[in-house]
């Protein structure tokens, strides 16, 4: 790949263009904002203008709703020999390219799986891809072609691509990303109008569970219109669970003795459910999901205590597999739980607290 055309200057095509600048290819910008492309040249993904000849590749980092419309316009325009977009939405945005007369066979479905909470060119990265899922939809008279490029494209930003089926990536995103998104908007909506003093009192559990629904609203409300009949698929699903959950809960809370024992079964049963859930999501690398022991430490919320706390695990020969952070409440204090391999978490512990640190039992 030598030239490339980004169409959309956001977070993602942005950081699509900054990956591919620093690999040697001879990236073109354009955005219907000029001011978000000028920044994003200004970032040296590339210079903001249109190709005078047709390049490699032009990717399509603009809105599912106007996937279709933005790939008829570069076609006829003739900005480049194939076409590929990043859309969490495949089986409508090929819909959609097909109704407005695009050739299916210069063109390739395209998501990568990354992001950010932050959007815009000024959040963009150009190793938002390392290592990250990237699927490809190929259609039926998909060409070898645009597939070889778009496989060199995901190659070029450092990720790993997956080829899938259009209905099946759409059902995957609607169950791993989509309806999770509003299972979180849902519970931090819980939050708006509570009492202060239980908001106050907000921990890690919470935090992680709404983290999410932090998200722009204008660009998730195009998405879930987009892939609406998998994730309410999904979500009746969901809704039918939610619905035994509250149900057992009445049931153990009530007078019937029996009842009670059949509503707690079944609360036993969701959580072994969820259990298992959880385990099936991949751990690091790809590999089965693992379990690690937390080792709960005090610190200062001052400069370069965490520095200080992973240096601590270095000499302790101690390798960090994820980190958890819960502020405390009205105190410049914190704490930290470091999540290490189970054999050597007693060993870790010790070594923590010879050096001085609270280690939390």
């Amino acid at each position: 790949m030598r030239s490339a055309l980004v169409v959309g200057t956001g977070l993602i095509g942005t950081s699509i263009a900054l990956a591919l600048s620093r690999r040697g290819v001879d990236v073109f910008l354009y955005d219907a904002d000029e001011s978000a492309a000028r920044t994003a040249a200004s970032l040296g993904a590339g210079r903001a203008a249109l190709p005078t000849q047709p390049v490699d590749i032009a990717i399509l980092a603009v809105p599912p709703a106007r996937i279709g419309e933005a790939l008829a316009k570069a076609q006829q325009e003739q900005w480049a020999r194939v076409f590929t977009d990043v859309g969490s939405v495949k089986a409508r945005v090929h819909g959609a390219a097909e109704s407005a007369g695009a050739a299916m066979d210069r063109f390739i479905g395209g998501h990568p799986l990354a992001g950010r909470e932050r959007s815009g060119p000024l959040a963009a990265r150009a190793d938002l891809f390392e290592g990250r899922p990237w699927v490809l939809t190929p259609g039926p008279t998909t060409s070898r072609d645009a597939l070889n490029q778009a496989l060199e494209l995901v190659s070029l930003c450092g990720a790993v691509p997956v080829v899938m089926d259009t209905e099946e990536h759409d059902h995957a995103v609607a169950l791993i990303s989509h309806a999770p998104h509003l299972v979180a908007a849902l519970m931090a909506a819980r939050l708006e109008n509570a009492r202060e003093q239980s908001v106050r009192i907000s921990g890690t559990g919470i935090r992680d569970l709404t983290r999410i629904a932090g998200g722009a609203p204008e660009l998730w409300e195009d998405i879930l219109q987009a892939n609406a009949p998998a994730i309410a698929e999904v979500l009746a699903a969901y809704a039918a669970d939610l619905t035994a959950a509250v149900d057992a809960l009445r049931a153990v809370a009530g007078p019937d003795a029996e009842a009670a024992k059949r509503g707690a079964a079944d609360l036993a049963d969701l959580l072994r459910r969820g259990n298992a859930g959880h385990a099936r999501i991949p751990g690091k690398h790809g590999s089965p999901s693992a379990s690690y022991t937390p080792v709960p430490v005090l610190i200062s919320d001052r400069p370069g205590e965490l520095a200080r706390l992973f240096a601590a695990a270095g000499s302790a020969g101690v390798n960090i597999e994820d980190v958890r952070i819960d502020h405390s409440p009205g105190r410049e204090a914190g704490l930290v739980e470091l999540l290490v391999d189970p054999t050597v978490a007693d060993r870790f512990a010790t070594s923590l607290s010879a050096a001085g640190w609270t280690v939390q039992a």
